[in-house]
């Protein structure tokens, strides 16, 4: 049976997430220690946060450098995709540096409100991450990652949103699978078994 590691920073959505996960038949442990992550079998970096928040107590508690080489299957979620990237807006921070580019804030308009809550449809050609364009899934966030080479799946409001990204053994969703119902499931099982 495969097993995931949930990073415990102290925030976040953790219950949602592990709660999905255990649903398709999974085991999964939780650990704030570079020690649990550096052993993990596949890892999933949680969302729901401000940025800044995220990378104090990823530094507090010496965690930066083993997220960084982690050599398995790995998962950002939300807040846990932007952590992947090298800087944010939000706080004016450094991040991981997993990937290029600065996340940033989204601006409203008179059509587009921020911050982008609720169902979009999805783009993507990419294969083997249980996705497909027309999928709609759950957004809550108000700041984005660029839209780059590593993007594989976008959604639009306002501007191209990268969805999911993959560099390496990281994977980032935008959205959140474990509010997004079946498609939601069909996406966490596809990276649980690729």
């Amino acid at each position: 049976m495969t097993a995931v590691t949930l990073v415990d920073l102290g925030y976040g959505n953790l219950g949602s997430i592990e709660t999905a996960v255990r649903r398709l038949g999974t085991d999964v442990s939780r650990t704030s220690e570079a020690a649990g992550i550096a052993e993990a079998e596949r890892l999933l970096l949680p969302g729901v946060g401000a940025a800044g928040f995220a990378m104090e107590r990823i530094h507090s508690l010496g965690l930066a450098d083993t997220l960084r080489s982690f050599a398995g299957p790995a998962l950002g979620i939300c807040l846990g995709m932007h952590l992947l990237f090298e800087r944010s807006e939000e706080g004016d921070v450094a991040l991981l540096g997993l990937l290029p580019g600065d996340v940033r804030k989204m601006t409203s308009s008179a059509i587009v409100t921020i911050p982008h809550m609720g169902w979009s449809k999805l783009e993507t050609d990419s294969a083997n991450i249980g996705l497909t364009s027309g999928d709609y899934v759950y957004f809550a966030h108000s700041y984005a990652a660029p839209d780059s080479p590593a993007t594989i799946a976008r959604a639009h409001h306002g501007i191209p949103i990268p969805a999911v990204v993959r560099s390496g053994n990281w994977t980032g969703a935008q959205f959140h699978p474990e509010r997004s119902g079946s498609v939601g499931a069909r996406f966490l099982e596809a990276w649980l078994t690729a």
